[in-house]
């Protein structure tokens, strides 16, 4: 499946035990670079007014400083991966998230290996092991991913579905098969949202069966949709 090339990414299809293809939509290594420095923005952030803060307290403060500086520089990306379904800050901005290989949630022992390797991915320096990994592995993968068995991904953007228009009903002159009349019901709430000469392109498919061709097949689809939904 093409995607755009700036972006660097792939697509990882994966088979369910159901037997349904799942294509994740992999990020590469630009959109990842981009949204780990707003975590990093994030975190120096934090420390800078943590530090303000517990500069009054003396000694004590100090001790308490690097404990939150351990704290934020571990625990904050295993700490949000695992229970903010698999993003941070910085992956939420940019539309990303973590998964298991197989699409599944992240779960905690995945995130505490691949953010823990991130030592490894950072040799020799500024994560050149990584970026080398990354742009070698076809889906774009640190060596953390690689040895956690996570993808990070595109969080596909989510599509309010509209009802078909209520004001035209058209039972389908013929018997229609389950598969047939869940295309035409999904095409009754999807097609609101697409242009004009793309609802009259799918509805020329569906010509033999609505007996009409643009806008006018356009109308009979929604009726049959409303028809099939029970709006008599």
């Amino acid at each position: 499946m093409a995607v755009e090339p700036a972006r660097l990414d792939t697509y990882r299809e994966v088979i369910t035990p159901e037997g349904v293809a799942l294509h994740l939509p992999a990020a590469g290594p630009a959109p990842r670079a981009v949204a780990w420095a707003i975590d990093l923005a994030v975190r120096l952030t934090l420390l800078f007014l943590l530090g303000m803060v517990l500069g009054l307290l003396g000694r004590m403060g100090q001790g308490i400083y690097l404990i939150f500086l351990f704290l934020l520089y571990w625990g904050y990306p295993i700490v949000l991966e695992a229970f903010w379904n698999g993003q941070t800050i910085g992956k939420k901005a940019l539309g990303l998230r973590v998964v298991a290989a197989d699409g599944a949630p992240v779960g905690w022992l995945a995130a505490v290996i691949r953010n823990l390797l991130r030592t490894v991915d950072m040799l020799p320096f500024g994560y050149a092991a990584g970026l080398v990994a990354g742009l070698a592995d076809p889906h774009g993968r640190r060596l953390g991913d690689m040895v956690a068995g996570t993808l990070v991904v595109h969080v596909p953007p989510r599509i309010e579905h509209r009802p078909a228009p209520i004001n035209a009903v058209y039972a389908p002159p013929l018997p229609l098969q389950p598969d047939e009349q869940a295309a035409i019901v999904a095409f009754g709430e999807r097609a609101p949202l697409l242009t004009a000469a793309r609802q009259a392109e799918l509805a020329d498919i569906a010509a033999p069966l609505t007996q009409a061709q643009g806008q006018p097949g356009v109308l009979r689809l929604y009726g049959m949709a409303n028809w099939l939904l029970g709006r008599r």
